[in-house]
């Protein structure tokens, strides 16, 4: 056992999701996260001290289809506060969707003043500084809109070569992580709840055959290396775009995914398909929505970029503690492929 886990006292959490996608939110007890900033606080997870990640995202104590955000004071003076994505493989930098939880938390239980009919809340992430506007009536929050980081492509059209699929076309692009975007029909399948076991395994295997094809750095912030997820799209007859990510060991986003849908419209930006000022729909596999708007553009190191915004709303609808036992023989938590599917293995 690592040294966070053998903190006194207990973990307070909020439970929070956005559009069924659930981002149950630390809101006390966890330990000190070593770093000046929040990426170091995320590398010192996923490079040093794994065991608070383990301990709440893996059984007993979490399952499958769910994140864990770890609410922390900011490292920027610019910021209300600040957080980590904790999944059952790594601590992530960024989520659209758990942003929009962790706001809410914020706003609904005081911890930053709600102001209505707009509250601005100013997040620090270890992939930028995440500005969020929460339209509030009667102390509620009904609606979250993020001013997500810049988002840019890396490649249009990337072959990638799979073991089950032959040769595939993906755009790699950064929505706030590393995304592989592949149109659904390319696998033979459509993104509806009754393919979502099988969507989860194509995804994964697509992300583990990516390994070695393409090389992906983030020019302005050390760390962010690695294609996250994949994520699997299609156009409904409305126009609105059917989002399906895939994530690690398998499973499938509940909501539209804010990062993936950032990623994309950095996508639908540099072919011309969208320009400043439009936006679009994202849905999701179970039919939740997001909107995606772009708002402007940027430049990320070579890269032309596109700003966007990614407007959602979540629902808090529990608490919940967590206790450390010293005589725990699963503190470090377990899975196992009946419900965590079969990449497992690698947690």
């Amino acid at each position: 056992m690592s040294d966070i886990a053998l903190w006194n006292g207990a973990l307070e959490l909020l439970l929070v999701h956005c559009q069924g996608e659930i981002g149950k939110v630390i809101v006390g007890g966890a330990p000190e996260i070593p770093g000046a900033t929040i990426l170091d606080k995320m590398n010192y997870i996923n490079n040093v001290d794994d065991s608070l990640r383990r301990f709440v995202t893996l059984e007993p104590r979490g399952h499958v289809a769910m994140s864990v955000n770890l609410l922390l004071p900011p490292c920027r003076p610019d910021a209300d506060a600040a957080f980590i994505v904790l999944q059952p493989d790594r601590a992530h930098p960024m989520s659209g969707s758990n942003c929009i939880c962790v706001v809410t938390a914020l706003l609904e239980t005081g911890r930053v003043k709600m102001v209505e009919p707009v509250s601005v809340v100013r997040l620090d992430t270890a992939a930028g500084l995440i500005t969020a506007r929460a339209r509030c009536e009667n102390g509620r929050c009904m609606s979250v809109s993020l001013d997500n980081v810049p988002a840019f492509v890396v490649e249009l059209d990337m072959k990638v070569k799979t073991s089950d699929y032959g040769i595939l076309r993906a755009d790699i692009a950064f929505g706030g992580v590393f995304y592989a975007l592949v149109d659904v029909e390319q696998i033979g399948l459509t993104i509806v709840p009754e393919n979502a076991r099988a969507l989860a395994e194509a995804g994964i295997a697509i992300k583990a055959d990516l390994r070695g094809q393409i090389k992906v750095n983030h020019p302005e912030i050390p760390g962010l290396d690695e294609v996250a997820y994949v994520m699997f799209r299609a156009r409904d007859a409305d126009g609105a775009i059917v989002t399906c990510t895939t994530l690690k060991p398998g499973r499938v986003d509940r909501s539209p995914c804010g990062t993936g849908s950032s990623a994309n419209l950095a996508v639908m930006f540099e072919r011309s398909e969208v320009s400043v000022g439009d936006s679009l729909t994202s849905r999701s596999i179970i039919g939740g929505t997001f909107e995606a708007e772009a708002i402007g553009e940027a430049v990320v190191g070579k890269h032309r970029a596109v700003l966007p915004r990614i407007t959602g709303k979540a629902w808090i609808y529990g608490r919940e503690q967590l206790r450390v036992n010293p005589d725990d023989p699963f503190v470090t938590g377990f899975a196992l492929s009946d419900t965590w599917g079969p990449q497992v293995g690698e947690l």
